[in-house]
């Protein structure tokens, strides 16, 4: 899909602007995007400068508004003036992890699908994976998005595949659709974007400017991996705060089923079926997200924080802990480290 041709350039580019929209994800890929081709060259005193973008915002009705923290957004155009382009880019919009976006744009999710269909690539950082969701064009597709929203993803859009885990997510084999996980994945975003188009060269030399990084590690270690999910089932919810105050303990699966007061078959698919994880699971993702506060805050070898989640076996608190948060304990303790410490003389 790289446009090798020169006299192609600059590829048009639609990033679509709500009142939920986030202005510096709006910005910053509007800015990042416009610089390609320019900005390192003239740092770098070369005459060698070229266009490669034409980036315009496109919003439901065109009128000046404000975005999320107020910030102005002043359109080139409004869906019913049915601008092409061959790039649509969704970017991150201000949700909570229970907002729906049913009903809101019926117009400009019909655009969006008018553009797929047209032929254009369709880009969602974050959370604007979920106006993507609204189109359809990701039913049966694997997804990503800010990890914070992959439970309303399990209730609202069962048919997408979601995973939290990847900075990126090509939903076919061609990449006409490509989904960007968390708040700054639009970073990577915009790298991919550049990479493809242009070239891979001028991808490095836009991250070198402004100092974006790619998020290799993917979203897994800043997910929090107990989030409670409101339901109504009063047993199981009893069951979650029992765990919470017990999961330590080294008998802590047959005793909530005691606690529960109902037979363990039927706990386990009450469970299951209120909070969409298994009992095992919850018990695992409470000890490894204490396991994260520790090594975060305290000096503790691995082999005590092992223990005092729970696990005797520090080798299998490792195993896990890489499983569910994508680095291993050591690893994560110096990506976390408070600043205070990063700071302190060697």
């Amino acid at each position: 899909m790289n446009a090798l041709n020169s006299n192609e350039y600059p590829i048009d580019v639609l990033i679509v602007a709500v009142p939920e929209t986030a202005g510096s994800a709006l910005y910053g890929m509007l800015d990042v995007l416009s610089a390609t081709g320019s900005i390192w060259q003239a740092l770098v005193r070369s005459n060698d400068q070229q266009q490669f973008f034409r980036v315009r915002i496109v919003s439901p009705d065109g009128h000046l508004f404000t975005c999320g923290n107020a910030i102005p957004v002043n359109p080139d155009f409004s869906v019913c003036d049915a601008p092409e382009a061959p790039i649509v880019i969704l970017p991150e919009l201000w949700l909570g992890p229970d907002d729906v976006l049913e009903g809101r744009y019926p117009e400009l999710i019909e655009w969006i699908r008018l553009r797929y269909r047209s032929g254009a690539a369709v880009y969602s950082a974050c959370s604007g994976a979920l106006l993507l969701a609204e189109t359809g064009l990701l039913d049966g597709c694997p997804a990503t998005s800010h990890w914070g929203y992959q439970d309303l993803f399990r209730r609202r859009y069962p048919k997408i595949r979601f995973d939290p885990a990847p900075n990126l997510v090509y939903a076919d084999p061609k990449g006409r659709i490509v989904t960007a996980g968390g708040t700054t994945s639009w970073h990577d975003l915009a790298l991919h974007i550049i990479a493809r188009y242009v070239s891979p060269g001028e991808a490095l030399r836009i991250a070198k400017v402004y100092l974006l990084k790619w998020h290799d590690e993917g979203e897994l270690p800043f997910t929090a991996l107990v989030r409670p999910l409101p339901h109504g089932d009063s047993v199981v919810r009893q069951c979650e705060d029992w765990l919470r105050d017990h999961f330590r303990e080294t008998d802590a699966l047959s005793r909530v089923v005691e606690h529960s007061g109902i037979p363990e078959r039927t706990l386990k698919r009450r469970f299951k079926s209120a909070t969409g994880t298994t009992l095992i699971d919850c018990v695992q993702n409470l000890r490894i997200e204490e396991g994260k506060r520790l090594l975060e805050t305290s000096p503790l070898p691995v082999e005590e924080v092992s223990a005092e989640v729970g696990y005797s076996d520090p080798s299998f608190f490792r195993r896990l802990f890489k499983r569910l948060v994508g680095l291993t304990p050591g690893a994560y303790r110096r990506m976390f480290s408070p600043v205070d410490e990063m700071l302190a003389p060697a």
